[in-house]
């Protein structure tokens, strides 16, 4: 009975250790494995360099139409300002700072371009005044503007450097981007 007990007690025991390795055996298979290799070094950096890659022109053209959105805004606004002023007292303000708006920049930091046109001579503002492609002032009361991301602008709307700027056309009709007028 003894050799019975003993048997099924050894028997246990050792079954356990039959499926599961050592502790130690554990340790003699990890030893060699302590750090990145270079292929795996070079695999992670061109994974990361790929992301940046594509995240980086896309945070880029995000940002810029919110600059955008933000710019057009910003005109419409002060489109309202001066049409309100235009209501209360008769007459376009002479510049910006008569609607409460002294230096007012755009996203770009470029200063917004502002040309009142109603009750001028047109003949000392003709250079001032924005065209469409037709050569037709875009508005008859008032031009209010942002020069856009190059800083840059020409009267007419079909010149290069016009692309990017943001217009208010049609007397306050369209405040936008002004390739797209």
């Amino acid at each position: 009975m003894k050799k019975d007990i003993f048997k099924i007690i050894t028997t246990r025991l050792f079954s356990e250790f039959r499926f599961k390795p050592f502790p130690f055996r554990l340790l003699a298979k990890c030893r060699h494995r302590k750090a990145l290799t270079l292929i795996e070094m070079l695999l992670a950096v061109a994974i990361i360099g790929t992301l940046v890659a594509v995240g980086v022109p896309i945070y880029s053209n995000a940002l810029n139409k919110a600059r955008i959105n933000q710019a057009i805004t910003k005109i419409a606004l002060m489109g309202q300002r001066i049409d309100d002023f235009l209501i209360d007292n008769g007459r376009i303000p002479n510049d910006l700072s008569e609607i409460g708006e002294p230096n007012p920049t755009d996203p770009w930091g470029n200063p917004y371009q502002y040309t009142p046109i109603l009750g001028r001579d047109k003949t000392e503002i003709e250079a001032r005044l924005r065209k469409d492609r037709f050569l037709i002032p875009l508005n008859n009361d008032f031009d209010l503007f942002s020069t856009g991301k190059d800083g840059d602008w020409n009267a007419p709307l079909t010149a290069g450097v016009s692309h990017d700027d943001i217009v208010r056309a049609n007397n306050g009709g369209y405040v936008g981007v002004a390739y797209k007028y």
